[in-house]
């Protein structure tokens, strides 16, 4: 079973530094773009360096050779999960895997559908995409699945639709994931670690109510107590 995914989002490795440094466990974490754009490919080496997984959260979405290219290039980091947008397509999908593939990664290479910010009005009102967000997601997800992805990045209110359609294999990372004492932030599409669980979700991503809590290291037990709570 997967660790919760903790997101750092901070500017530099410092403030990295600062927020691993009293974890005395493995970690599994999440680089995303405001960490690795500012910072480069030393960010991953250096957090591989004190024993944590990573998720690198860039979303690539781009022509498919330029998304593959760049694949092949990330696919040379010692990361374990990275991600591209469904909306690129199915030809950008694969190639996306050929290159992470090329490069000799063994990473799961998963596809996000509908961000957790994005509401149904807005996504038929600026996205133009008429049906109701639980298709689209599902159509997104598919395609991954055809596309011969390891699965999606989605909110917890759609991994047992997803689990349904695709399999429990087929892996749904959920970001979005609150305490009920936490503040939903820029969320729209939230859950607790516990409704996830239940819903069949795979990986649960936590970025702000570990971070911006007073005490990081036992919020993060309390959320991963939560999480495998459930677990028969």
């Amino acid at each position: 079973m997967s660790k919760p995914i903790i997101a750092l989002d901070f500017k530099d490795m410092d403030a990295v530094r600062n927020f691993l440094g009293p974890f005395e466990e493995s970690l599994f974490v999440k680089v995303g773009m405001e960490l690795y754009l500012q910072n480069g490919p030393d960010i991953i080496k250096e957090i591989r360096n004190q024993g944590h997984e990573i998720f690198l959260d860039l979303k690539l979405h781009d022509i498919p050779n330029t998304v593959g290219q760049a694949m092949k290039g990330l696919g040379k980091l010692d990361i374990q999960m990275v991600n591209v947008h469904a909306a690129g397509g199915s030809i950008m999908m694969q190639r996306a895997l050929e290159g992470l593939r090329d490069s000799g990664s063994t990473a799961s290479l998963i596809a996000v559908t509908q961000l957790t910010s994005t509401s149904e009005l807005m996504m038929q009102q600026e996205q133009n995409i008429q049906s109701s967000i639980n298709d689209s997601i599902l159509s997104y997800a598919s395609l991954a699945h055809k596309s011969g992805l390891d699965g999606v990045v989605c909110s917890a209110n759609e991994s047992a639709m997803i689990r349904d359609a695709l399999g429990a294999s087929f892996l749904k990372v959920t970001p979005g994931i609150r305490t009920l004492t936490d503040d939903k932030g820029d969320q729209v599409r939230v859950a607790t670690p516990e409704s996830a669980r239940e819903n069949g979700s795979t990986h649960i991503v936590v970025g702000r109510s570990i971070t911006n809590d007073a005490n990081p290291v036992e919020k993060y037990r309390q959320i991963k107590k939560a999480w495998e709570s459930n677990v028969k």
